[in-house]
Order: structure tokens, then sequence, then C-alpha cells
């Protein structure tokens, strides 16, 4: 058996300086793209800053507020190698820490435990003012280490996902990833694009888990219903996208 951040190790061991997940925001123009080795960076970092500053431990819940974005993918990934349960869309009431977005700071609040806050601004950019009563997640990140040691290590049959009323474990979460890569025809150098957000388990599929599971790789949109059918098909091109979902 398996966990979700097995399936990133396996692809930083693979082809460490390939494309991993490409980000763009078609509302504000920003384009980001992560290598492997780039995103497992960010993992690392986010973990101790979750394991260390935050005080998680194995088995806490964390409702994520955010929607599909690069530094969301990257969370994801962070909490599952802490051993954390991540609910998307997660009731922040319920939550032991939640991670939030700007627009949804209010709901957040609700959680007791740690609160966590992103910008979502191009680069990952700070808060021009930390929110009141959160960390301000750009500003905590940079100084965390680059290699990430769990003090405990997740195990792969404890809860890792909560998700269209399913609670799955680190294993299942992975074998069902697998399922959705053959399911969608997915291959070793596949390139998805996708505009689908995270709230069920058929959007996180395409957006990050079935193209990590199959080596593959993702172009995530936000706010791609502003490009035009001619847009659209040029950033196919350009990308070298294979699926589109």
């Amino acid at each position: 058996m398996t966990t979700p951040e097995r399936l990133l190790s396996d692809a930083l061991s693979t082809d460490p300086t390939r494309p991993l997940v490409t980000y763009y925001d078609d509302a504000t123009g920003e384009r980001v793209e992560l290598s492997v080795a780039t995103f497992a960076n960010w993992v690392a970092k986010t973990a101790n800053l979750i394991q260390d500053e935050l005080a998680a431990e194995p088995g806490d819940r964390l409702a994520v507020l955010l929607p599909a974005h690069w530094q969301s993918a990257v969370w994801l990934l962070a909490a599952w190698s802490t051993g954390l349960v991540v609910e998307p869309g997660g009731d922040p009431a319920a939550a032991d820490l939640v991670v939030t977005g700007p627009d949804t700071l209010d709901a957040a609040r609700a959680c007791t435990g740690a609160r966590v806050a992103l910008s979502l601004r191009p680069l990952g950019a700070r808060f021009p003012a930390p929110p009141e009563g959160f960390m301000d997640y750009a500003v905590e990140v940079p100084g965390q280490g680059d290699r990430f040691i769990a003090y405990q290590p997740a195990d792969p049959g404890a809860p890792a996902l909560v998700t269209d009323g399913m609670e799955l474990t680190g294993a299942e979460t992975v074998h069902r990833a697998r399922a959705a890569a053959e399911r969608m025809g997915l291959h070793p150098g596949a390139r998805v694009l996708t505009g689908r957000g995270w709230e069920d388990w058929e959007g996180l599929a395409a957006g990050l888990l079935a193209p990590l599971a199959a080596g593959g790789s993702v172009v995530l949109c936000r706010h791609l219903d502003r490009l035009s059918p001619d847009e659209l098909d040029k950033r196919r091109t350009d990308e070298r996208v294979t699926h589109s979902v």
C-alpha cells in the first residue's frame, strides 16, 4: 500500500525537471509553472510549517477553503505528508486547522484551531496587511526547511481525504487516483488541462491526483470561461495538452 505523497516522491525520483503543475488565472493574466522539483520543495517547506509551526499531528483534520490553484495543490500534498485528513470545502468549525484564501476568511474564522491564509496573489505574494487572526502563509513559508522528515510517517490505512461524503484512506486515495488515470486514458507524459474546481472527487482527480498517479502533469485554469474558443485552442497547443477536462 502507498500514500498520496509517495506519488510525488516517485515523480521526483523519475524526472525532477519536468513540469508538474502549470497554473493560469485568466482574470489576472498570471501564469506559473512548477517542475516536479520546485513543487516538491514547496511541499517540503509547507509540511515543515504544518508539523513544526502549527504543531499539527497525524489524524488532525484540515479544512481547505481554497480554489483549484497551484498553492492548493502544495497544501494537499504537504498535509498528506504530515498525516492530516484533508477536506476540500470542509466545515472549519469541525476542523482542527484551516487554510483559506482571501474570499473565505470570514467562514474560516469558525475554526478554533490554527488558521492560515493565502493571498492567492501572483507569485505567492503576501497580503498587503495580514488578516487578523490568521498566519500569512507567504510570510512564514520561505524560512521553512527544504527537506521534510515526518515525525510519524503517514499510515496508508489511516484516513486521508474526505470528499463526496466519503472518507478515504491514503491507500484508497491512491487506488482511486490510479483508476481515474486509467479511465481518462492518461499515460506518462500526459498533460491534462482542466478548469474544474476541487469540491468533489472528479475535480480533484482531474486537477491533481490522476495526472500525478500517471506520471503526467496538469494545466490548472482558473476563470477559464474568460477565454474565447480560439484562445482556448491556442492554450491547448502552446501547453502541449493531451487531455482536457
